[in-house]
């Protein structure tokens, strides 16, 4: 909780109207200067008894001057007060855990699903400019791509250079979420700690269980989204044949394992969300990323107190004095 005193004016505009201010002084030093030259006297015996008021011969204008500065002022409602914010002092520290093994690059999604999942996520990139995001890749094996950065820009090349290339085939979930814990682990803040998991595949490679990276993404409270991506029938992915030409085959497998997909969001205290199109999966991102923004919101109670009346007590008073002193003890030099 924070406590902040806070001024502000209910209708500034007015304050415009303090350029008069210049202008006028700037008026009656020209009248002043062209009353000098035409007093001019050979002789100053005749004010020496009243030196005090020609040294104090500006003190009605500079009355009047007050009087319409504080009235201006008092025009534009100053208030004073304070607020009461909940303030969170933790921002979000965000892996992507990204499946690039062979089936990734199916049709079903145009003009691929890497590719649409790259696209996805570079906006989700785009969305979070405060906060602190990573890569881990993962096929057979899984990989670092980006440590976790506010450069995202840097972020976003690496999203686009993101590869099966890099890793040999297969699907080693469990290791790619155990990499992706590890890289939240080894974050020195103390932030809230989020993992996107995206994948369209069953295990079929890498030493650790999916569901025993889950449990101890849970023991270091980081929560994990999970994201079943592709159609529910067969789809033709790329491949090579034995003469070393590149062409579709069916990919045996016809879905990924919601059931696992499904405990691993449950474990964390995430969700797990199902994209069998390109649009479905930029809607689950956009989702995923109103769900974090909600827990870092800040609400504000404000109370004010009306001053306008002091200000409109000064030009009173300003202008009762400056009427006075022109009437009476300066009135022979007007």
């Amino acid at each position: 909780m924070s406590f902040i005193i806070d001024i502000s004016f209910r209708d500034p505009l007015y304050l415009l109207l303090l350029i008069a201010v210049p202008i006028y002084w700037l008026f009656r030093m020209k009248i002043s200067k062209r009353n000098r030259l035409a007093y001019n006297i050979s002789n100053a015996s005749g004010v020496q008894g009243s030196s005090w008021r020609v040294k104090l011969i500006w003190l009605p204008d500079a009355l009047r001057t007050i009087a319409i500065a504080a009235a201006i002022i008092a025009l534009a409602r100053p208030q004073s007060g304070y607020s009461t914010r909940n303030v969170t002092t933790e921002g979000i520290d965000i892996i992507m855990a990204l499946d690039i093994s062979s089936s990734m690059y199916a049709i079903d999604f145009q003009p691929n699903r890497i590719a649409a999942a790259k696209e996805a996520a570079i906006e989700f990139v785009e969305a979070r400019s405060s906060d602190r995001i990573g890569l881990v890749v993962f096929a057979g094996e899984a990989f670092t791509q980006c440590p976790i950065t506010l450069d995202h820009l840097l972020l976003k090349k690496l999203i686009t250079e993101a590869d099966a290339w890099q890793l040999d085939d297969g699907t080693a979930l469990g290791d790619g979420l155990f990499m992706s814990v590890g890289r939240l682990v080894d974050t020195t803040q103390l932030n809230t700690k989020v993992i996107i998991l995206l994948t369209d595949g069953v295990r079929t490679a890498g030493e650790f269980s999916a569901v025993d990276a889950a449990k101890a993404a849970s023991q270091l409270n980081i929560r994990v989204y999970t994201i079943g991506v592709g159609s529910r029938t067969q789809q033709p992915i790329p491949v090579i044949d034995k003469n070393g030409r590149n062409i579709y085959d069916l990919d045996p497998r016809i879905s990924f394992d919601e059931e696992v997909l499904q405990e691993i969001a449950t474990t964390t205290g995430g969700l797990y969300f199902r994209a069998d199109s390109k649009q479905r999966l930029s809607e689950i991102y956009k989702e995923i990323d109103a769900i974090e923004k909600q827990k870092v919101e800040v609400n504000v109670t404000q109370k004010y107190t009306e001053k306008y009346y002091l200000f409109a007590w000064i030009a009173l008073a300003a202008l009762l004095l400056e009427i006075l002193f022109s009437n009476t003890i300066f009135r022979s030099l007007n």
